[in-house]
């Protein structure tokens, strides 16, 4: 049974950082592709990042472009999200995901990926 499994939320101020990490609990296995996504109260999951194809590609949305770093291992299925100049609107349950399939829908898109960890939530103080 694969699981991710994430770490690091927790309470900020906005201007504050914050790191979320996320990895296998068990096996590791490759990736194609690891993403973040995140869900605010009674709004839909949305996407943060990506790193794929090997871990040479990144892309983010344009909310936290600038602010946000993504990096990981997509040989061993763990990344990282550091988050600096958070803002209240940043709050919500982060996901890390997995794909291990390659479907090459699109690295933004929910259904890229067949594995997700459980959610940390994060809350900024404004």
């Amino acid at each position: 049974q694969v699981q991710l499994v994430e770490s690091g939320g927790g309470l900020v101020q906005a201007g504050g950082s914050l790191i979320l990490s996320c990895a296998p609990s068990g096996r590791t296995f490759t990736s194609r592709a690891m993403g973040w996504f995140r869900q605010a109260l009674g709004k839909e999951r949305e996407f943060v990042a990506a790193i794929y194809d090997s871990s040479s590609n990144i892309y983010y949305a344009d909310s936290v472009k600038g602010r946000f770093t993504i990096s990981g291992d997509n040989a061993k299925s763990t990344v990282y999200l550091q988050m600096h100049s958070v803002k209240p609107e940043d709050t919500g349950v982060y996901y890390c995901a997995a794909d291990t399939r390659g479907l090459r829908v699109g690295v933004q898109r929910a259904d890229e990926y067949d594995y997700w960890g459980q959610g940390t939530q994060v809350t900024v103080s404004s």
